[in-house]
C-alpha cells in the first residue's frame, strides 16, 4: 500500500518540469500511464539515447530517470480516433498532467472544460513558462529564461561578477514540484467535493514564490538585493571557506553559535567585546572572514568539520556528485537506488525523498519502451476487443 495506490494519472508532459512532477507523483504510487505520440515518442527519448556513458539500451539518463515506474502508450492525439481513445482512458483515470505550451491542450480538445464533461472527477495540471493567463502567457521559456527572469539569478555569483544561474534546473524542477503539490491539493478537495479541478503552474510563478522573505524585504524597503556570493546579508562568519584540501560552509546563526565556534577557533582577534554580538559580527564582516580563512587553509577540511561537529556548530563539506551521492547519510536514507531495466543491467539513481512510517521500502519498475504497454492498457483497463486494438493501429490512432 502506498499513498496514490488507487490513483490513475495520465502524463503528457515531456522534458524536465512535468516529467519531474509526474516523477513525484508515481514515486508516491500512482498508476502512471505516460500518452506518447507514435514515432520517436516523448522528446526526451532522443537526449543522450547514444552516449556510451549516459545510455543503456538506447534510454538516456533523462528518461531513465525521470519516467522510472510508468507505462507507455502510444495514442495520436491529432487524430479523432486517437482522441476518442484518450477520452475512453479519461473517464476512467484521475489525474491529467501536462506542460504543453498555453493553447495547445485546447487545440487538441483535452482542456480540463472537454475533459470533465467525459469525467467530472478529472483533476488536470498543465505546467507552463508563464501561466494560463495574463498578458502574454504564450511566450516560449525553459528553465534559465525563468530563473533570470524570477530575480534569483541577480543575486546568484560573486559581487561585481555577472549573473549567474543555479548549478541545477531550479526553474524547472520547481514548475514540477508544484504542480505535483496541486495535484495533491485538488485530490483532497475532491474527497469533499466529489469535483475535479484544473492546477494551473507557472514556473515563473514558482520562482517568485521561492524569493520569499527576501522578496518581502524587497516590497517592505524598496532596497534592491546584490550578489553576495556565498556570504549573508545578516550573519557571520557564514560563507565557503577554504581549508588545506577543499572548502567547507559553516554557518554561524546567531550569538551562540559563534560562542561555540570560538571554541574551535579561539584566535584573539576574533575575541573582541565588539563582535559578540551580530551588529557588530557584521560590520567587520571582511575582517573576521579573512581571518577565518587564513587559519582554515592550515588544516584538511576533515580536521575542521570534526572539531566544529563536536562543538555543534553548523558546518559542513562542498561536496561533488561523487561525494553527495555517497554520504552515508545519503545512502542509509536510500537516496541512491537501483532500478532494474526491462532488457537487463541496472541504473543507479536519485531516490524518493518523501518518506513515510510503517512503509515498505520503495520499489522502482523500469521506464518503459515506448509504446510497451498500449495493448495491455487498451485491453485490460479499456476492456478493448482484439480487432478494435489491431483497427485503430493499423489506422494508426495508436502504435
Amino acid at each position: 500500500m502506498t499513498p496514490l495506490t488507487g490513483i490513475r494519472m495520465l502524463d503528457l508532459t515531456h522534458m524536465l518540469s512535468g516529467p519531474y512532477g509526474t516523477m513525484l507523483l508515481t514515486d508516491l504510487g500512482a498508476e502512471t500511464i505516460k500518452i506518447e505520440p507514435p514515432g520517436k515518442g516523448e522528446g526526451t527519448r532522443q537526449l543522450l539515447a547514444d552516449s556510451a556513458d549516459y545510455a543503456r539500451h538506447g534510454m538516456g539518463a533523462y528518461f531513465l530517470t525521470l519516467n522510472r515506474g510508468k507505462r507507455s502508450v502510444c495514442i495520436d492525439l491529432k487524430s479523432d480516433a486517437g482522441r476518442e481513445v484518450f477520452l475512453d482512458l479519461v473517464r476512467v483515470s484521475d489525474i491529467v498532467f501536462d506542460n504543453f505550451s498555453v493553447g495547445v491542450p485546447q487545440r487538441l480538445g483535452i482542456d480540463h472544460r472537454r475533459l470533465a464533461q467525459v469525467n467530472p472527477r478529472i483533476i488536470t495540471c498543465s505546467v507552463t513558462g508563464f501561466g494560463g493567463d495574463g498578458p502574454d502567457p504564450h511566450r516560449p521559456a525553459f528553465d534559465q529564461v525563468v530563473q533570470a527572469m524570477g530575480g534569483g539569478m541577480s543575486i546568484t555569483g560573486l559581487p561585481g561578477g555577472p549573473p549567474i544561474r543555479a548549478g541545477i534546473p531550479i526553474g524547472d524542477l520547481a514548475g514540477g514540484i508544484f504542480g505535483a503539490m496541486g495535484v495533491l491539493a485538488a485530490l483532497n478537495e475532491r474527497t469533499q467535493t466529489g469535483l475535479g479541478r484544473h492546477v494551473d503552474v507557472s514556473m515563473l510563478d514558482a520562482q517568485i514564490s521561492m524569493l520569499n522573505y527576501m522578496a518581502t524585504m524587497y516590497l517592505m524597503s524598496g532596497n534592491v538585493p546584490e550578489t553576495m556570493g556565498n556570504g549573508h546579508f545578516v550573519h557571520v562568519p557564514y560563507n565557503a571557506f577554504p581549508c588545506a584540501d577543499g572548502y567547507i560552509i559553516i554557518a554561524c546563526i546567531g550569538d551562540a553559535f559563534f560562542e561555540r565556534f570560538l571554541t574551535v577557533l579561539p584566535h584573539e582577534d576574533l575575541r573582541r567585546p565588539e563582535y559578540a554580538t551580530q551588529p557588530g559580527r557584521y560590520a567587520a564582516k571582511a575582517e573576521i572572514e579573512a581571518i577565518v580563512t587564513a587559519e582554515l587553509v592550515k588544516q584538511p577540511a576533515a580536521y575542521w568539520l570534526t572539531r566544529l561537529r563536536e562543538a555543534r556548530v553548523p558546518c559542513g563539506p562542498v561536496n561533488d556528485f561523487a561525494q553527495a551521492l555517497a554520504d552515508p547519510q545519503v545512502v542509509a536514507r536510500d537516496m541512491v537506488v537501483e532500478v532494474e531495466l526491462a532488457q537487463g543491467g541496472s541504473v543507479r539513481m536519485p531516490g524518493n525523498p518523501m518518506k513515510f512510517s510503517g512503509a515498505a521500502p520503495d520499489r522502482f519498475t523500469p521506464p518503459p519502451e515506448l509504446g510497451n504497454d498500449t495493448q495491455d492498457v487498451l485491453a485490460q483497463i479499456m476492456g478493448y476487443a482484439p480487432h478494435r486494438i489491431d483497427a485503430l493501429r493499423q489506422s494508426g490512432a495508436i502504435a
